[in-house]
C-alpha cells in the first residue's frame, strides 16, 4: 500500500490517539477497582523489609570493621578507644 507522506502521519497520529484514549481509560478502571493501591502498599512493604534487613548487614558489617581495626591496634601497641568515643576532629567552629 502506497500512502502519501501526509496520509501516513495522519494515520500515525490517529493510531497513537487511539492507544492513548485506551491506556487512560484502562488505568481509570484499575484505579477505581482499588487493585494498584494493593499493590502499591505491598511493594511498599517490601521495599522497607528489603531497606531493614540491608540496614541490619551494613550495621552487621560496621561491627566486624570496628572488631578488626581495633584487633589491629592491638597488634601494633595502641590502645583502641572506648566505643562511642568522640573521634570528630574538627578544627573548627560551627
Amino acid at each position: 500500500m502506497n500512502m502519501s507522506p501526509r496520509v501516513r502521519m495522519v494515520v500515525q497520529t490517529l493510531a497513537v490517539g487511539v492507544v492513548g484514549v485506551t491506556v487512560v481509560d484502562g488505568a481509570r478502571r484499575l484505579l477505581r477497582g482499588g487493585s494498584v493501591r494493593g499493590g502499591a502498599v505491598a511493594a511498599t512493604s517490601w521495599a522497607l523489609r528489603g531497606r531493614r534487613s540491608l540496614e541490619s548487614g551494613a550495621e552487621n558489617a560496621r561491627l566486624t570493621m570496628s572488631d578488626v581495626i581495633s584487633e589491629a591496634r592491638h597488634r601494633i601497641g595502641e590502645q583502641s578507644p572506648p566505643p562511642g568515643a568522640g573521634t570528630d576532629r574538627h578544627e573548627h567552629e560551627h
